[in-house]
């Protein structure tokens, strides 16, 4: 019991550490929302059932992809850069090409 404790405990830090993270990536001025979602979504998020992610009913709108790429969460990294016309055509393409649960 003492070893599945601890290597819970474990798993749980190592996913809060996921907080921290940012990435100072910033986009070309001109860079598309398939380029950017290239460029660094797919280190993580593989394209899956035919589209490039599956979003829950609260993600599928723009703002609510912006914010969480700015921001991140517990297991995303961050992308403060990633602003204005680079993030609303990132937001555009996600939103295209994605399904919703």
């Amino acid at each position: 019991m003492k070893k599945i404790t601890l290597i819970l405990t474990f798993v749980a830090l190592a996913g809060l550490m996921g907080c921290s993270r940012t990435d100072p990536y910033t986009p070309p001025s001109d860079a598309t929302g398939e380029d950017i979602f290239s460029t660094n979504c797919t280190k993580c998020h593989k394209p899956e059932a035919g589209a490039a992610m599956i979003l829950s009913e609260k993600m599928a709108n723009k703002d609510a992809i912006i914010q969480k790429v700015q921001k991140g969460s517990m297991g995303m990294t961050a992308f403060p850069n990633i602003q204005g016309e680079p993030a609303q055509r990132l937001a555009e393409y996600v939103l295209a090409n994605s399904k919703t649960k």
